[in-house]
């Protein structure tokens, strides 16, 4: 399955893809134009003066009560949903609960990729134990192996050498990637258009499963012994818990019924967060001048949002602004809103494309 674009990041030292920072001062850069007549060195500036009219609206600024209502909320809806198995007890009736929790948990899903860009909090101790509570305890998935996919996806977007998102897998993003391909796989390339929406179906299973692999890895992202712990301890509690809590509450075959309707609709409602994001955007490859983007064309030509309203942002966790917040990765989701604007005015001035289109368009 391709990994989800739109989830977890750890916190990582400043750089201009992680951190919404200006990106350091180099040496001279050359200064031969480019096809849009645009030299390297004025480049290298484009993003400062956005920068600096996002700070000076405060818009960097930190919001730790508006994330500690969202948690708060959304524990007490997942506490909800608990609370109606218990009660309706072994029946079919308790499927209907599963649509619920799996939108509580696609809640989860996006509370702990805030949290990992550091949107939630600046501590990077509390930062971190919020994500190992919605990602690990909640959702069975492993901080540290999304945090390394995200981050190198932030860094390169769309690059087909760089960017784990766009890596060929079921799933392929350009011709070359079709090459040997043969059988199951080589069926799956030439329908993968009519099959990407039943293929996300899996990938509420297929995070969990990336996520086991890294762990067991020797070379997984896990740096220490006591990480390693940590993590494997915090999602054999999920599936403990998980586990326990349906087959003590419906029968074996309701159980089953239950699990798997809640993991293919996270994975469906995951899909319809990440797929828009990037996909058919500009890919660094195909142009021989893309070194010389800077952070702002990097990120914003390969972005697009989605346009819509507030039940927009709820249902996609803020990952509509997909150009605002690859610009400001730090950025707390409410913010993103408010610096559409300023964004969007400034590539107009800098004639940057600034794609965005409707939900069912996307």
């Amino acid at each position: 399955m391709p990994q989800a674009t739109a989830t977890l990041a750890a916190p990582t030292p400043p750089h201009p893809a992680r951190t919404g920072t200006a990106p350091a001062r180099t040496a001279p850069a050359r200064t031969a134009r480019t096809r849009t007549g645009r030299s390297q060195d004025s480049r290298g500036s484009e993003f400062a003066p956005l920068l600096r009219t996002v700070k000076e609206q405060g818009l960097l600024d930190r919001r730790p009560g508006w994330y500690a209502r969202d948690m708060a909320v959304n524990l007490l809806g997942l506490a909800a949903v608990v609370t109606g198995l218990v009660l309706l007890g072994p029946s079919w009736w308790a499927l209907l609960l599963a649509p619920p929790l799996a939108l509580l948990s696609a809640r989860a899903a996006f509370l702990g990729h805030d949290a990992g860009h550091a949107q939630v909090t600046g501590h990077r101790r509390l930062g971190r134990a919020v994500q190992l509570v919605h990602a690990n305890l909640l959702l069975g998935m492993s901080r540290e192996w999304w945090n390394d996919k995200h981050n190198r996806h932030h860094a390169h977007p769309n690059h087909l050498d760089k960017d784990p998102d766009v890596a060929a897998d079921i799933l392929v993003f350009a011709a070359h990637q079709t090459t040997g391909r043969t059988g199951l796989r080589r069926w799956l390339t030439r329908h993968q258009a009519w099959l990407f929406f039943p293929l996300t179906t899996l990938e509420g299973i297929a995070l969990k499963v990336y996520g086991v692999q890294a762990l067991l890895s020797r070379s997984g992202p896990c740096r220490t012994r006591r990480e390693r712990l940590v993590e494997g301890a915090l999602l054999l509690a999920h599936l403990a818990g998980y586990t326990a809590l349906l087959l003590t509450l419906l029968s074996p075959l309701q159980a089953l019924a239950f699990a798997l309707l809640h993991q293919m609709l996270l994975g469906v409602h995951l899909g319809l967060a990440f797929a828009p994001n990037h996909k058919g955007m500009e890919m660094p490859d195909a142009h021989p001048d893309s070194d010389s983007w800077g952070h702002l064309r990097r990120q914003v030509l390969t972005s697009r949002n989605i346009r819509g309203g507030r039940l927009t942002d709820w249902f996609l966790g803020g990952l509509n602004y997909q150009i605002e917040h690859h610009l400001f990765p730090s950025m707390p989701r409410p913010h993103l809103r408010l610096a559409q604007p300023a964004v969007r005015a400034h590539c107009r001035e800098l004639g940057i494309p600034y794609t965005e289109t409707g939900f069912v368009d996307s």
